[in-house]
């Protein structure tokens, strides 16, 4: 079996996996977001700044693993972003930001991107890579102010990418959606699948055995 390792301190995209037969080491990459984005030049689109910032934090997170791992693993790095009205919002990080971001797209439809980034490591290098984004399509509805200060003095999206998330407290407030859900959550499973393939590897290597 091979040991797949995912570089994100997400609870979201750590539940994704455990609930699909895979148990990960995990590994916070620790990357400096902002600065990788503003080092990328100007007029990237949504997705190649998203997998920019996966394959930083992949990156970052095979440079830390001890040998005896890189000898045969798969680092997984990941980011998300929302797109609204042409710009990019990640994690609101304070009250007033989420407050803001929700009253901007309430009754509206907006783009989450998760861009992903699979590396396979082989006797202590990167033998292949992988790289990808997955949209989804997300129609918002419109919480009432009671229920918008409720949701924003819970914590919740003040840590989360546009201020949301699919399987949390504001679940409430998502009317639906178009295209895959775990994308939305930090981790789509089928795109994951297809890239293990594209490196070599397969659901096989990295599903936990049930025996």
């Amino acid at each position: 079996m091979t040991r797949l390792v995912l570089g994100s301190a997400s609870a979201g995209r750590l539940g994704v996996l455990r609930r699909a037969g895979v148990e990960p080491l995990v590994v916070v990459s620790n990357v400096d977001e902002d600065a990788v984005a503003a080092g990328l030049p100007d007029g990237v689109s949504p997705a190649e700044l998203v997998c920019a910032l996966a394959v930083a934090k992949a990156e970052a997170v095979t440079g830390s693993l001890p040998v005896g791992l890189t000898e045969d693993c798969i680092v997984v790095g990941c980011d998300s972003m929302l797109s609204l009205d042409g710009r990019m919002h990640g994690k609101p990080g304070t009250a007033d930001v989420a407050r803001r971001q929700w009253t901007s797209m309430a009754g509206r439809d907006g783009v989450l991107h998760t861009g992903h980034a699979v590396l396979r490591i082989v006797g202590g290098v990167v033998a292949d890579r992988a790289i990808e984004c997955g949209d989804t399509t997300i129609h918002f509805g419109r919480p009432t102010d009671a229920e918008l200060d409720a949701y924003v003095a819970s914590g919740e999206p003040l840590g989360v990418a546009g201020a949301f998330t699919l399987d949390g407290r504001s679940g409430w407030f998502i009317d639906g959606i178009v295209g895959d859900p775990s994308n939305v959550i930090g981790l789509s499973l089928p795109l994951l699948r297809r890239l293990l393939h594209r490196v070599g590897s397969s659901l096989a290597d990295v599903v936990d055995d049930p025996t």
